[in-house]
């Protein structure tokens, strides 16, 4: 009996100090005011092959791998020899259907015979009346006024068509420009060239890519949120903070002030949803700060 109490003593007074030198492990944590995105990488915002809108040969090429290009800037030419001949036809189709729309001469014509036979008619009434003409004669002239009457009508009527006809001709036109427009392909927006895809005097078809154009100047910084742990915190337009990190250690951090572009709306299995951030990159003589894949992370500012 005097044994079990000792024992008993004995680890009252040891589980103090057993509980006092025990290793704990405490989780890092974010200051209060912010939220982490994990896995974040810096990516493209546009990256498009740039292609042939029609088929026919290369005959121009305006730029080289590794080029700059504008907003708008020609960078190839396909063959459009047949297309300006048939714009050149569509042009004379519509300056043929422009006289026609314009010209008036059988309306003032038929306006003149209506005078004439108004005229006519009021001279008939007046012969009739004295009975110098039967009464068939009256009527005949009746109806050649109101005829005259109604080729007025047709001649405004003919006009009216020459006009429709002139519209249709004028589109007809600008189709042909648009077919030699297709023919010289532009860049779609301000740009780096990161691959030349075709080769002057290849053969290209509708869709086939030309060159692949890369976005440099604005780029988006994409993570994931744990949404167990921040559900419903994170909303698009809050400010967040931008680090990216150009070596492999977290020194030398180019470092943005920004807001939050986009939240995703689904929940991965991993139970995290995506953010991204746009940023304006910044250039160190003729290269870029950051580049695509370049690790990083976002730091949103509650």
């Amino acid at each position: 009996m005097k044994t079990i109490l000792i024992t008993a003593l004995a680890l009252a007074f040891a589980t103090p100090a057993l509980a006092q030198t025990a290793p704990t492990s405490v989780a890092p944590t974010s200051a209060a005011n912010e939220i982490h995105a994990e896995n974040c990488m810096v990516k493209f915002i546009h990256n498009v092959d740039v292609p042939a809108e029609v088929d026919g040969k290369v005959m121009e090429l305006k730029f080289d791998e590794g080029s700059t290009v504008a907003a708008g800037e020609l960078m190839v030419v396909i063959d459009d020899t047949q297309a300006k001949f048939a714009l050149e036809l569509k042009k004379a189709e519509e300056k043929e259907a422009l006289l026609n729309a314009t010209n008036d001469v059988n309306l003032k014509d038929s306006k003149n015979a209506e005078d004439l036979a108004r005229a006519e008619l009021e001279a008939f009434k007046e012969l009739r009346r004295e009975g110098a003409i039967p009464f068939w004669e009256l009527e005949k002239k009746r109806f050649e006024a109101t005829r005259a009457e109604l080729k007025i009508d047709l001649a405004e009527m003919q006009m009216q068509i020459a006009k429709v006809q002139f519209k249709a001709k004028e589109n007809e036109r600008q189709m042909a420009e648009y077919e030699i427009k297709k023919r010289r392909i532009t860049a779609p927006f301000a740009g780096y060239v990161e691959a030349r895809l075709a080769q002057l005097g290849e053969w290209v078809q509708p869709g086939t890519p030309v060159a692949t154009l890369v976005q440099l100047d604005k780029l988006k910084v994409e993570g994931y949120v744990d949404a167990l742990r921040y559900s419903d915190q994170v909303v698009k337009g809050m400010p967040a903070q931008v680090r990216v990190y150009r070596e492999a250690s977290n020194e030398n951090a180019v470092t943005f002030n920004a807001k939050i572009d986009f939240v995703g709306s689904e929940i991965g299995l991993d139970k995290r949803y995506r953010v991204s951030v746009n940023i304006d990159n910044k250039q160190a003589g003729e290269q870029w700060l950051v580049k695509p894949g370049m690790r990083a992370e976002i730091i949103v500012l509650k």
